[in-house]
């Protein structure tokens, strides 16, 4: 697939929120959409962006000067598993590369909740590296409990 992946860009949100509201099993809630596409406007942003225009986005936030955020993907549905999420995953390592950023965490939901499609994006996540930390069902409810997920950025010696 022709596929390029820009970024990081600021300024996204309209792109990115036509991306979310494409994708009503994982982003329903009108509220987080909101507010994703508020933080999308002044975080750093990835886009996956085919001969059709963006497809796919990421986009990052720095919790600390250790820590980074994974802190929303999102991926056309007609797009999915054809490596889009690994490619906008990998240009997003390589820009944390050049900080002192050595982890990279994600907020998911956890696999006490039955949704199979997030047992498909746990899997995803699972397969780039990511090992699950903690569940915490206080973050977003009990009804939606959160997985969070890191993985480390360090390089081998």
């Amino acid at each position: 697939m022709d596929c390029r992946i820009d970024g990081p860009l600021f300024g996204q949100s309209a792109v990115c929120e036509s991306i979310l509201r494409a994708l009503p099993d994982y982003f329903g809630i009108e509220e987080a959409i909101v507010h994703y596409a508020e933080d999308i406007h002044v975080l750093p942003t990835f886009l996956a962006v085919t001969r059709q225009g963006p497809v796919g986005f990421l986009t990052l936030k720095q919790n600390n000067k250790y820590t980074a955020e994974l802190h929303v993907l999102g991926v056309l549905k007609e797009y999915h598993f054809m490596g889009l999420g690994r490619a906008l995953l990998e240009r997003a390592e390589l820009f944390l590369s050049d900080s002192s950023t050595e982890y990279l965490m994600v907020k998911t939901l956890a696999s006490s909740h039955p949704d199979p499609n997030y047992a498909r994006t746990r899997k995803f996540y699972l397969s780039a590296g990511f090992r699950p930390l903690d569940e915490y069902p206080q973050i977003w409810g009990e009804r939606n409990p959160c997985l969070i997920m890191v993985k480390s950025l360090a390089k081998s010696i």
